[in-house]
């Protein structure tokens, strides 16, 4: 049976209270950087800042609140299994989005948990980790995306396998980009026409 909350529970000297307003201070701190540095500069996303915050402050003080650590644990996967669910029924919500939203609960649920033999220096490394690697990710990985469009080719000559480079080279130069594959869907041979697809490097110009 877990102990009643103190009536002193939210006095300075109490110092479950005061433990948990650090982790809390530095939680904040990790989801600035991680939401309003990294998120809002690699994807120019204003209307999720709120949302994101908001999530990961409710996070915390609800695992915060829970005495022992398995039942953290299992209120912080609880957490992840509801929010995959609202996911559906949420537009315009991209799989990146929905990396940044695990992440957001995730260092919450880190930065919540109450262990007694887990120095805070600890902590922080862990959270210089996580958002050391979401940099990473973001600047070496994601930094092209590759993007795809259909076009009309009238070139039916440079089809052939053998001028694949040729291929390239002339939709690369009408298309303006520098075209990485191209799949043939459909031939039109009596209309001299052919329907593309092309595959190019889109550079994230937020960076």
């Amino acid at each position: 049976m877990h102990d009643n909350v103190p009536d002193c529970f939210f006095c300075l000297n109490n110092p479950t209270f005061v433990g948990i307003m650090w982790r809390f201070a530095i939680n904040l701190v990790f989801l600035f950087i991680l939401i309003r540095v990294l998120y809002f500069r690699y994807s120019g996303k204003e209307k999720f800042l709120f949302t994101y915050f908001l999530m990961g402050i409710i996070a915390f003080f609800i695992v915060s609140i829970l005495r022992s650590v398995s039942i953290e644990m299992g209120m912080g996967f609880g957490l992840f299994a509801v929010f995959s669910l609202l996911r559906l029924r949420t537009r315009n919500f991209t799989e990146k989005d929905m990396a940044y939203t695990f992440t957001t609960f995730g260092v919450s649920v880190i930065n919540s948990l109450k262990l007694l033999r887990f120095p805070l220096l600890g902590v922080l490394i862990i959270n210089l980790i996580i958002v050391l690697t979401v940099f990473l990710l973001e600047e070496f990985v994601l930094k092209y995306k590759i993007e795809t469009h259909e076009i009309i080719y009238d070139n039916l000559e440079l089809l052939k396998p053998e001028k694949r480079d040729k291929l390239l080279k002339d939709v690369s130069v009408r298309t303006g980009k520098e075209i990485s594959k191209i799949k043939i869907r459909r031939i039109n041979y009596k209309r001299k026409r052919a329907l593309l697809d092309i595959y190019y490097k889109e550079k994230n110009h937020l960076n």
